[in-house]
């Protein structure tokens, strides 16, 4: 049967009613085109076109349907093809796009990474040069002059440490350092990353000690004795740099570590600026001989502040920062307890050092003794049992409270005032009250008796009968600073007072049935009173303390008006310094 000849003889134009049935236009019904056989631009014309009636007799172009068996129908169109076609052709077009973008970037992105790699080298290379060398099995330079960098030990030397783990003084000429030039050894070795192990763990490179010598082994002494250096210390270095209380509240928990790990301890007084240790105090050899009883102390350039694991350690108000901050609290506080609970262990470890290792030696301990005794005989005249007393601290100079309360200026005498009597009421009611009084201001004591109008009986170092003991009163406000440029006998006269003072306050180093304070009233940015609550003891000072760690307000002897209990912990065992 033949096919229908196309219809030819048909018009397009728009008919003259409305009504006439239309046939329905479709994609495809432009000469068998379908849409991909068309420009974008086309077929963007063709859509604006499609909406355009302006006028009646606009004319069709070709038949609005065209036979499946024309020319132009195309074989391979849009609908032969699928309607999936057209996303599949999308995808693979994008796939292969991001594979081509991928390797036209890949050699950028390797060029980075090999860049950021180098860039590291470098930054080690300069910083920790050693971790290289031990890294990539290199050899460690031997000329290095900094003291911060590893040198190799040379033919007089010995030393189990690796050659990367040696620490070198080289750049240094006299030993021992000062105190400022251990604090910037210590910076230098702590600097950058820190890792956060246990209190005595080795540094994380390692075990690290400068080189010693091979003649530590023997010493040939005059009488042709032979003795040994000691094996491990503990030197805590008064470098003359704070007050005297704040270098025996850290050399107190030094000793402490010292008896714990079962090493040596020395006081070095190469630099103290209040005369030799011995001027004042007895020789901690003898108080605390430690493992190695009569070993020689270690050369001085052997001492090494940081690393603590060092053979010879040494300890001074400048480097303290680095062996008593959070590692050493977390190491000795108690962790199981609360507050004022937790800092139990380190108070025990400071009262056991100032009662046995820290002790003033022959000449101070009769003037303790002696300013104890008249103070004794004051206290007898108002009762036929001789009373306590009750120790008052009055700081000015350059200590400034630390409460914002009394800023710029000085907690008022007439706190002072009104605490004693408060506290002696609430300790001994009914008692007649005397009140011991040291201060570095001359004007104290008569400023506390004329605010308490005599009701008080006060006796201080510039009262005593003994002029010996008079001239030990402070002459001026005590600032650390101005100390230094006092003369050096004016420096001993005026060390030797804050000891009398300190004793008298805390109770410290008493013989049996001598007196001792009661209670004791300062402000806590003084560390003559952090220490003066060892002296009183945990049970006087702070009396029943709960088990959440709160003072017992009825019972407590140790009374701080400064920041008055509102700071946890209350009581700090030391001050750390930058």
């Amino acid at each position: 049967m033949p096919r229908p000849r196309p219809l030819t003889n048909l018009t397009s134009a728009r008919p003259t009613t409305d009504y006439q049935q239309l046939t329905p236009r479709t994609p495809h019904s432009r000469s068998g085109r379908a849409e991909e056989g068309y420009t974008e631009f086309e077929l963007q014309q063709l859509n604006e076109n499609d909406d355009d009636y302006a006028t009646e007799t606009q004319q069709q172009a070709v038949p609005l349907l065209s036979s499946s068996a024309s020319d132009s129908f195309p074989s391979t169109g849009y609908r032969h093809r699928g309607d999936d076609f057209q996303d599949e052709d999308k995808d693979r077009r994008a796939g292969k796009l991001d594979f081509n973008t991928i390797m036209t970037r890949l050699p950028l992105v390797m060029g980075g990474l090999v860049a950021g790699f180098l860039f590291i080298l470098v930054v080690f290379s300069y910083d920790r040069p050693e971790r290289l060398h031990r890294y990539f099995g290199a050899k460690v330079p031997g000329n290095s002059s900094s003291p911060s960098e590893s040198s190799a030990p040379n033919e007089n030397t010995t030393s189990s440490i690796p050659p990367h783990n040696l620490i070198s003084y080289a750049n240094y000429t006299k030993f021992p350092l000062l105190g400022s030039e251990y604090r910037n050894e210590c910076h230098k070795l702590n600097q950058g990353f820190m890792s956060h192990g246990k209190y005595w763990e080795p540094h994380e490179t390692g075990m690290m000690d400068v080189a010693h010598h091979e003649s530590n082994s023997d010493y040939m002494l005059p009488e042709g004795q032979r003795t040994a250096v000691c094996s491990s210390t503990i030197t805590y270095q008064l470098d003359g740099e704070v007050g005297l209380l704040a270098d025996l509240a850290l050399m107190a928990q030094a000793a402490a570590l010292a008896r714990d790990q079962n090493r040596t301890f020395l006081v070095d007084d190469t630099y103290w600026n209040r005369g030799k240790w011995t001027d004042h105090f007895q020789n901690v050899r003898t108080r605390q001989p430690g493992p190695e009883r009569g070993c020689r102390a270690p050369p001085a350039e052997e001492l090494v502040a940081c690393p603590r694991l060092a053979s010879f350690q040494v300890v001074n108000s400048r480097t303290a920062k680095f062996h008593f901050g959070h590692g050493f609290e977390d190491a000795y506080e108690d962790a199981y307890a609360h507050q004022l609970n937790r800092v139990r262990p380190m108070f025990d470890a400071a009262l056991i050092s100032l009662q046995q290792t820290i002790r003033p030696n022959a000449e101070n301990a009769a003037l303790i003794r002696a300013v104890r005794a008249e103070l004794s005989e004051i206290l007898s005249l108002h009762s036929k049992d001789v009373s306590p007393y009750l120790g008052v601290h009055i700081r000015r100079g350059d200590r400034r409270p630390a409460s914002w309360s009394f800023h710029g200026g000085y907690v008022p005498t007439s706190d002072y005032v009104q605490s004693a009597e408060d506290t002696w009421e609430r300790l001994n009611p009914g008692k007649p009250l005397t009140v011991y009084i040291a201060s570095d201001v001359p004007s104290a004591q008569r400023e506390y008796l004329e605010l308490s109008d005599s009701r008080h009986t006060a006796f201080s170092l510039s009262q005593s009968k003994d002029s010996k003991v008079q001239a030990l009163a402070s002459p001026q406000e005590y600032v650390q600073k101005e100390f230094n440029e006092l003369e050096k006998s004016q420096r001993i006269r005026a060390t030797r007072g804050m000891i009398i003072d300190f004793a008298l306050l805390s109770g410290l180093w008493a013989w049996k049935d001598e007196i001792t304070p009661d209670a004791t009233i300062c402000t806590l940015s003084s560390n003559v009173c952090k220490l003066s609550a060892v002296g009183l003891g945990w049970k006087k000072a702070f009396g029943e303390v709960d088990k959440m760690g709160y003072i017992d307000q009825q019972q407590k002897g140790w009374v701080e008006i400064d920041q008055k209990g509102q700071i946890v912990p209350v009581w700090e065992p030391f001050e750390l310094f930058t």
